[in-house]
C-alpha cells in the first residue's frame, strides 16, 4: 500500500505500486571516520554508482530520474553526496530513500534540494519517529566529530510511505524498494536495480562484517529468511551499507555465518547453558573460526537466538 504524504512536482516519474536498544548500532562505528569522501565515486554497473565511506552511498541514474540511497551523517555528508550526484547527472528529478533509521543513514537529508522526493517504508518511519532523537543523542555522545556532524539536524517527513514494496521507473532503469520485516532493525529497506541486477541491501548483506543485532527488535530467524529471498534475485553486484562492495556470493556467506551462530547457540541452549555463558562461548569460538570477520555482534546474535527459541 502506498501512502502519499504530500504532492510533489516530480511525481510525473512513474511509480508502480506492487503492494504495500541503544547498546550498539555498529560494533566498529566508534573508531570509524563518520564521513562520505569527496571525489570517490565508483561505477558499479551501467546505471549504478557507489561512494565507499561511512556509510556507503548508492546512486542510481536513469534517463529521467536519479535515486540516492542513504544520506550520510548530518548536513555536511549529505552535501557531499549532492555534489557528487550533480557531477554524474543534471537530471532534475531526484529521489532519496534510506535503508534504515540510524543516524549515518538518515540524518543528511536536509542537505538535499527541496524538490527531492523522499520515499521510505512505513515501518522504518515509525522507528525513526520513535527512536530517531535518542539515536542522534547516542551517536553525538560518542565523539566531538559526531556531535558536530549531528548539530542542528532537521528531519523531514517523507513524501511517500510504502508498506511492502514500490517500484520507481527512473527512465531506462527500474528500482524496486521493498521491506521484508525486521533483521538489523525493524524497518530495514532493500533496493534492487532490476536491469543491472544490483542489490542495495543496507546492513542485511555485507562482506565479512559480523551481523549487528543491537536490540530486541533485531531477528536472527527473519534475517536468515530475508537472505533466502534475496538469493532468489541472483544479483550480480551488491552495494552494502558498510565495508567492501561485492557480488551475489556475499548473500550465501552472510547466511552461512548466521546459520552457524544459530546452530551453535541452539546446541548450547539444549545443553542448559545460560544465555550469557553461551554468548561468551560462541563469541570466543567464532573469533577463531572466522578470523577475518570484524565486529563484536556475536553475543547479541546469540541472545536473539535464545529469545526466538522460547
Amino acid at each position: 500500500m502506498l501512502r502519499r504524504k504530500t504532492s510533489h512536482p516530480i511525481l510525473a516519474v512513474s511509480l508502480i505500486i506492487v503492494g504495500t536498544l541503544l547498546a550498539s548500532t555498529l560494533a566498529f562505528a566508534q573508531n570509524t571516520p563518520q564521513g562520505v569522501p569527496e571525489n570517490s565515486v565508483t561505477r558499479v554497473s551501467e546505471h549504478v554508482y557507489a561512494i565507499v565511506g561511512f556509510p556507503n552511498i548508492a546512486i542510481v541514474v536513469g534517463n529521467r530520474g536519479t535515486l540516492v540511497v542513504d544520506t550520510g551523517m548530518g548536513q555536511h555528508n549529505g552535501a557531499v553526496i549532492v555534489r557528487e550526484v550533480q557531477k554524474l547527472t543534471k537530471n532534475p528529478n531526484l529521489y532519496l530513500t534510506t535503508t534504515h533509521f540510524h543516524p549515518e543513514h538518515a540524518t543528511g537529508e536536509q542537505a538535499f534540494p527541496p524538490n527531492t522526493l523522499l520515499i521510505r517504508d512505513a515501518a522504518q518511519q515509525e522507528e525513526l519517529d520513535k527512536h530517531g532523537a535518542e539515536f542522534i543523542a547516542l551517536f553525538s555522545s560518542r565523539s566531538a566529530e559526531n556531535k558536530e556532524l549531528l548539530k542542528d539536524v532537521k528531519l523531514r517527513r517523507p513524501d511517500i510511505l510504502f508498506d511492502n514494496e514500490v517500484k520507481i521507473d527512473l527512465g531506462g532503469v527500474t528500482t524496486r524498494l521493498f521491506w521484508l520485516g525486521p533483521a538489523h532493525t525493524t524497518g530495514d529497506e532493500l533496493i534492487f536495480v532490476e536491469e543491472d541486477s544490483v542489490l542495495i541491501p543496507g546492513d542485511i548483506v555485507q562482506s565479512k562484517l559480523v551481523p549487528n543485532m543491537p536490540d530486541a527488535d533485531s531477528s536472527v530467524k527473519n534475517w536468515i529468511a530475508i537472505l533466502d529471498k534475496l538469493e532468489l534475485l541472483k544479483p550480480r553486484f551488491i552495494v552494502p551499507d558498510h565495508g567492501a562492495l561485492g557480488d551475489g556470493s556475499l548473500i550465501g556467506k552472510e547466511r552461512a555465518f548466521l546459520v552457524d551462530v544459530q546452530t551453535r547457540a541452539l546446541e548450547l541452549k539444549r545443553q542448559g547453558t545460560s544465555v550469557d555463558d553461551a554468548a561468551r562461548v560462541v563469541a570466543g569460538e567464532f573469533k577463531t573460526k572466522y578470523p577475518d570477520w570484524t565486529g563484536a555482534g556475536v553475543p547479541n546474535a546469540v541472545r536473539r537466538v535464545y529469545a526466538e527459541a522460547q
